[in-house]
């Protein structure tokens, strides 16, 4: 189990470190735009389409490894004072019964999504630039489905804590829970 969770979060991380790095580009290209825009006063074509590409790349590459770091919004004001036997199973109920449904079937729907704009050649219709989207849809099969994986590890680790075992040395950090 151990071995299951150490590789879906190194998968994890690897996919969160790419979508850190998109950062850079979206950065260069809304600098080079506000330049062209303000400063020559030519605006370009491409670069709100890119602007949301990239920024929509970097947040579905790096959903999973927010919940990796266990950095998703909480409201832990009573989660907080609970022993880590009774946090897991606030968290199996949460992943099982409401979060993995809901990203599995988000995972079919969009990649046949992607599936369906590849297939037909879709393109933006936002600029002249006009793009193919798939390639922007692909990323979000690819986030939706480390996410899905993510909380299949975080499930195991929950599990892990239950059975008396630590999920430790799994790919995960200590964060103080009381046990």
């Amino acid at each position: 189990m151990k071995i299951l969770i150490r590789a879906v979060e190194w998968l994890t991380t690897i996919v969160g470190n790419v979508g850190a790095w998109v950062i850079v580009p979206l950065v260069l290209s809304m600098v080079y735009e506000v330049v062209a825009r303000h400063i020559f006063g030519a605006p370009t074509f491409w670069a709100y389409e890119l602007g949301y590409m990239l920024a929509g790349s970097s947040y579905m590459f790096g959903i999973a490894y927010c919940l990796k770091q266990g950095a998703h919004i909480r409201v832990d004001f009573i989660y907080g004072q609970l022993s880590q036997k009774k946090r897991a199973v606030i968290d199996l109920v949460g992943y099982l019964v409401l979060l993995l449904p809901g990203l599995l079937w988000l995972d079919i729907g969009l990649y046949d999504y992607a599936v369906e704009a590849y297939e037909y050649g879709e393109v933006s219709g936002e600029s002249a630039w006009n793009p193919v989207v798939w390639p922007f849809r692909s990323v979000w099969v690819i986030g939706f489905f480390v996410f899905t994986l993510q909380v299949v590890a975080e499930v195991l680790k929950c599990v892990l804590i239950l059975m008396g075992k630590s999920p430790n040395g799994a790919g995960t950090k200590t964060d103080g829970m009381k046990t």
